[in-house]
Parts: structure tokens; sequence; C-alpha cells
């Protein structure tokens, strides 16, 4: 090459410092070992290299031996290496491959020393450092930990983690890929060529890392791998990037975890408090994307920060304790409504940034609200930049389709017998708790994740080894997660979506449980779903789908769900569910609620629930608020806000919801009038909450109630109202005395006039 400098190029050697007398690298290496380094460069250049650090950066043969740099620099006309202490020139490199790839040795210099290079392109000079001088980025302990299974806080390490090496600021890339032949990482840093930036294998632990120095928050990345026999993937996003590209982008985007200052001290300080057997629990489950839409703005999704001044002051002021979101970790489709996740470590950037969310968290703490998660560690969804067929081997999923595939969701399953995967989804649990202050998770379709049939027919599925149903690996993996959250985050809870009859799935796992602190009551849903949409004049023929969960409402700590699933795919809504005219359709509804808000159990009820929404939800649109303009809408919305309040106020509606001492039936079997009465009651055993429900139009005048204790009975609930939308009807004025009746097995009685399509809730006042 330096027979032929024109005389301008010997004047930008002069100006770079360079002598004109550029050493060439093949005068000073033998002929084999310049072949070897050629097809080592070839390598390079197209991206296939598994061990790039052994090629690239500061290398030397021996100690006393020359040291050489050599880089891989395409698009450069010329290449310096610079000596970091004195900013100079140290030797020019050879380009010694078509693509790009530079070789420079420096007879002279024996030490290695820091250095940066200087590239002179077609239409200017760039200096900058190289990422090959850099070692090893995940220590020893990082590595032992990660090959034993037992780091629980991965994302700390793996991912893209903006941070200062030896001086240089850029961000250092780490992933999990162990059967990949090679790994580079692709970005806004390097013009997205593969070539530019292959990673540092850890044989150890099967990751891969590099330091690019440079690099900084807000650019977009993915990782280029070729599998194990050398197919390239396609571009597959981070598993642990914290924050995504908006869809329909797929780039990951470098974020980190910079500190955050919270001030929700106060909630922090009676958090574990709220989430107790005994605590008055009512979940507003939330879809983000479709509480409200900016309809005026090309029906644009609300900010986290707009949701933080609209949602956090409806949810406080109708009384709900917390907010349940629908999945907000990434998701490319928003017709999954986030329960085909790609980003499990991202919010989603449909509302703002991931500081966004925090202050939404944070404004939640502040107005007295927890935050509960739903969360998908049951599946995941195959789309190409996602973790399916990873490193071109099934890394994550299970090979086998019968145990890796979901037919029904079409949709892949983690290999929780696979050490990785559940530091990657343990780590996931407790990075929402920790990261983002969150206070319990709810865990979807965990009856999906317990057996190995589930949804499969006979030859569609793998027995365990003993030859049974049971997914030992996905129970083990639940029992050490409820383990962690509890043990390492108090005052979190954990609540399971599980539809069978598991037994123990809310007992703690030192007792045989699963380890769960609450858990869906998805058959009392069911049932009493069933028996409301009965015509009134066929329900006492299905009476006791109102009193069948009492059989085993003890034997979990439950939650009473009217969730988003019963609200879609045809399922209309629960006031259209309802029979009769419009008037009855509010009447049973609102009757329904007061069962519900009386029955035994923590309570949940999906957004639009709260002011009877006609329309089926669709994740597309915003909530019909428009009805609230209409007063039986209003009646109803105020029914749940004054249902929540009293549901808190009382302990004996909320302190034994999971302590079968807190419940008697007064009358379980009138099927003949459909009515049902029970009390409630707590640590005072004078203080007694009596529910009456008449699921009949027909008004019941006179309808005698027996009561353990005399006294005056006050009428807190009822559910006919007129200012409810109802008729008026009731037990108005200073309450009702217990006569000296007996009625019922118990000495005394009131004298009742219950309303039609409604729920009476009396409140015993000692005189």
């Amino acid at each position: 090459m330096a027979s032929d400098m024109t005389t301008d190029t010997r004047k930008d050697q002069a100006q770079t410092g360079v002598s004109e007398s550029r050493n060439s690298a093949t005068d000073h290496r033998p002929d084999h070992r310049m072949e070897a380094l050629r097809a080592a460069a070839d390598a390079i250049a197209r991206a296939d290299h598994g061990d790039p650090f052994a090629v690239l950066g500061m290398q030397q043969e021996a100690a006393g031996r020359p040291v050489e740099v050599r880089a891989f620099v395409p698009g450069a006309e010329r290449l310096w290496v610079i000596d970091s202490a004195t900013g100079e020139p140290a030797g020019e490199a050879e380009r010694i491959h078509p693509d790009g790839f530079y070789l420079a040795v420096m007879p002279d210099r024996t030490e290695r020393f820091r250095y940066r290079l200087r590239a002179q392109y077609p239409l200017a000079t760039q200096e900058f450092e190289d990422a090959y001088r850099f070692g090893n980025m995940l220590g020893e302990l990082d590595v032992h930990l990660l090959a034993e299974g037992t780091h629980l806080r991965t994302y700390e390490k793996l991912g893209a983690h903006p941070r200062e090496v030896d001086g240089v600021a850029g961000v250092s890339f780490a992933v999990w890929a162990p059967s990949a032949r090679s790994v580079s990482v692709v970005g806004d840093f390097n013009n997205w060529d593969g070539r530019r930036l292959p990673m540092r294998r850890r044989v150890e632990v099967g990751v891969w890392e590099i330091f690019v120095p440079g690099a900084r928050p807000g650019q977009r990345y993915k990782f280029e791998i070729r599998g194990p026999n050398g197919n390239l993937m396609p571009a597959k996003a981070d598993p642990y990037a914290f924050q995504a590209e908006m869809r329909p982008a797929t780039a990951s985007v470098v974020h980190g975890l910079p500190p955050y200052e919270w001030r929700d001290h106060e909630w922090q300080s009676r958090k574990v408090a709220t989430s107790d057997r005994t605590a008055p629990i009512s979940i507003y489950e939330v879809h983000l994307g479709s509480w409200a839409r900016v309809p005026e703005e090309d029906n644009r999704f609300l900010t986290y920060q707009e949701l933080a001044e609209r949602l956090i002051p409806y949810a406080k002021d109708m009384g709900f304790t917390h907010i349940e979101l629908l999945p907000i970790t990434e998701h490319p489709f928003d017709g999954s409504w986030g329960y085909q996740p790609i980003g499990l470590y991202a919010p989603t950037a449909r509302h703002g940034s991931p500081e966004d969310f925090k202050d939404f968290v944070n404004a939640c703490h502040r107005a007295g609200l927890g935050v509960l998660l739903d969360w998908v560690p049951g599946h995941f969804p195959t789309d190409p930049h996602g973790l399916g067929d990873f490193d071109g081997t099934h890394l994550y999923e299970h090979a086998d389709p019968r145990q890796g595939f979901h037919q029904d969701w079409n949709t892949l399953i983690y290999n929780f017998g696979r050490t990785e995967v559940q530091n990657f989804l343990l780590g996931n649990a407790l990075f929402w708790l920790d990261q983002y202050k969150l206070d319990g998770l709810r865990v979807d379709a965990v009856a999906s994740m317990l057996y190995l049939d589930y949804s499969r027919k006979e030859g569609e599925w793998v027995p365990n080894k003993f030859g049974g149903r049971e997914n030992l690996e996905s129970i083990a993996f639940l029992k050490r997660m409820n383990e962690l959250v509890y043990g390492q985050q108090p005052g979190a809870m954990t609540v399971a979506e599980e539809s069978t009859s598991w037994p123990m799935v809310s007992k703690p796992t030192y007792l045989g449980g699963l380890g769960f602190g609450y858990k869906w009551n998805m058959g009392w849903m069911h049932d009493t779903l069933h028996y409301m949409q009965n015509d009134p004049i066929h329900r006492r023929y299905h009476h006791h789908q109102m009193t069948f969960g009492l059989i085993y409402q003890f034997s979990e700590n439950f939650v009473l769900p009217l969730s988003h699933d019963e609200v879609v795919h045809g399922k209309g809504s629960l006031i259209n569910k309802m029979p009769g005219d419009d008037w009855q359709k509010f009447a049973n509804l609102r009757a329904y609620y007061g069962f519900m808000f009386a029955h035994p159990g923590k309570k949940l009820l999906f957004m639009g629930g709260e002011f009877a929404q006609w329309n089926e939800w669709s994740e597309a649109r915003s909530l019909d608020w428009h009805l609230l303009d209409q007063p039986m809408h209003r009646g109803m919305r105020d029914l749940v806000r004054d249902l929540n309040g009293l549901y808190r106020e009382l302990e004996p509606l909320h302190k034994t919801d999971c302590d079968p001492s807190g419940f008697e039936w007064i009358e379980s079997n009138d099927n003949e009038n459909s009515v049902y009465s029970f009390l409630r009651k707590a640590d005072d055993p004078e203080h007694i909450v009596i529910a009456v429900c008449n699921f009949t139009p027909v008004p019941r005048q006179g309808y005698r109630v027996g009561v353990p204790l005399p006294g005056r009975y006050v009428e807190r609930i009822n559910t006919d109202e007129g200012k409810y939308g109802g008729s008026g009807l009731g037990n108005p004025g200073g309450g009702v005395y217990a006569e000296e009746v007996p009625w019922h097995g118990r000495t005394h009685s009131l004298d009742l006039t219950i309303p039609p399509l409604s729920t009476l809730i009396l409140e015993r006042k000692a005189e």
C-alpha cells in the first residue's frame, strides 16, 4: 500500500503525525499466521466469528513481543492507533481485508497501552474508543450465580446498562444465547451493521457481552444471532430491555436503571396492612389503553401522566383500594390486551417512558391506591423478534410442541425446568416489585401452568416422570416465585387466576400449598352470573347456584372477580347479561353488586362495570363515559362508590373475608321467593351486619329475618333507593328494631320490607 501513496495522501499522513514509511503488517508476520488472520478477518467481515475478542483489539504473541491492534472499520480509507496518554499516533494500520479489516503492527511498542482509533472517511475523520480494548463485563460471582440459577437480580447484569468503564462512558450489553455460533449487538450506534460489534462469549454460562463506548440511553438496538448451524436469526429484541419502541416498531431502547426519587413513604409505611387477609381489598381492573382515549387526536392513548391526572382521582373517589392493570409489559399486538408480551422488563411505550410509569405508580401511592400488575409467565408469542427459537435452538421454550406450544393461544410455553429460564422469570417478578414499587402480581392462566394436559387431547401431551398430568417443574417455579415475593417484598401480594379445584393454591408452601396470597374465585363468578342471567321466574330452580360457593369459600383466600373475561368475545356487558326491561336490568345488576359486596371475599370489578356500560368491552376504544349523563348509569356508579365505602368502613364486611367464623347463613333455602339472607361479623360479637337479597321483581312486605341479638338494625345500603335509580321502597328512618320473635333458629327477628330485585345491608347499632 505504501508504494501506491499519492502526494495528497503523504500530506494527510504528515498532518496526522504518521511517518511516510508506514509499517507493513506483512513485513513482520509469517505467511501462515497472516493466512490465519485473513481467514479470521473474513469471518469477522461476515459477522460469523465466535471469538471476536481473540482477533480484534490489542493483541500480543507473548510478553516482550510487539503489540498490534486489529480493528474492523468498514468504510474507512485509513486508520491510525492513537496513544490515549499523549494523543499522538502510535502507528497506522494496514487494511488486510477489502471490507475494512485493519492491522497495525508497532515494532517499537512491547507494552500494552491505552489507545483510541482515528479513522479517515471520504468526508470526515473521526476518533473513537475501540470496544475491543475493554475486558469482561460480568464478574466471576455473576457468572457463578447465573450458571447456578440463583442470580435473582439478573436484570442488573443482562440487557443494556449505561455505565462508565475505565473513564469512558458507554453501554454494556449482555445476552444469554448459549448455542449461538456468534452474536452481535446492532443499533443506532453502529449503523445496524452486524459486522461491527460481535460480542464476547462467556463460555462458562453461555452469555455474550460487550461494552460499547459512546453508546447512550435512548438509542435503539437488537441482537443479531447466528444459530449453531450458522443460520442467521431474525434480529432479536433484548429479553431484558427496560424500554422498547412504540409498536409496530420492535427494537429495544437503551435505558438502564437510573435512580428515581420516590415520594410514597407514607404508603410504604402502611403497605403491609393493605394486603393483609383482614384488610378491605377492592380492586378496579383497568386496561390503560381503553379506559379513556383522546378521540379528537386520532383516538390516541392517554399518557401515563394523563392517566395519573384522570384515572387515579376517579378510582380514589370510587373507593377502590387497588388498581389492577391488564399487562402493561411491552407487547406487539393491541388485540392481545397485553397477554402476549415480548418485553417482560419494559412498561409499554404506548403511554410513555419507564419514568412516566414510575410517576404513575408514585401518584397512585400518594393517593392511597395500591397497584397490581397482571403478570404473564405462562406463555409468550411467536413473533420473530421475540424469545422463540432465540439462539437457533428452543432456548426459552420446550422443544417438543406437546410441552412447548399452547394450541388455544398459538403461543409458546416456557421451559420451567431450565434454571436460566426460571431466573429470567423469577427476576422479572421481583423486578416489578423492586424497581417499580408495585404492590402485587396477579398471575395469569395459572391452570395452564399446572397441568401438562391443559386443553389437550390424549396423545397431545407428555406425562411427568411419575406418569401424571401435573407439571412438576411449573409447580416448583410458582412455589419459588411466591416464596421470593413474600420473603423479599413485605406487603406485596400475589393473586392466582386459577380456574380448577387445585388444592391449597393460596396456602403457604411449607404446608404444601402453592404459596399465593389470594386466588380468583372463578366458580363463584360463573355460578352467580349464570343465576343472574336467568329470568327471575326461573331462578327458584337454580337457587343454590348462589349458595354453592359458600361450601368451599374458606378453603382458599378468595377474590370475587367480575373481570374483563366476562365482558368480551360475545359474552356481552354485565348489564346486558341481566334479564328484563331496562329498569329490571339495572335493578338486577344493582342487587347483584350488593350481594357481591356483602359476600365473603375480596372484590374485583372491571372498568365500565361500575356504571353499567351497555357495549361489550373493546380494547380499541374508550369506555362510554357519556353514559354518566344518564341518571340510571350515574345511580349505578354511585351505588358502587357507596358499596366500596361501606365495605371499607365496616369490619364485619372485610375483616373476616377469609375466615369462616365471620359468616352465617340466616336463610339459604327460600327458593320459592328467591330470597337469601346471611350475617357477617368480626371481632366484636355484637357488631353484626345483615344482608338480605331479593332476586325477584316482587316486593316482600313483612318478610321476617332471624337475628341473634336484640337492638336496632339500620339500613346502610338499599340498592333500590331512588338515588341509585330504584323504586325507593325499603325500611327508611331510624332503623328496624329486632322483635323478640324467634325465627330462623334465633331468638329475635326483623320485620322487613324487601324491595323488588334488591339487596339490603343492615348494621346492628348497640342501644
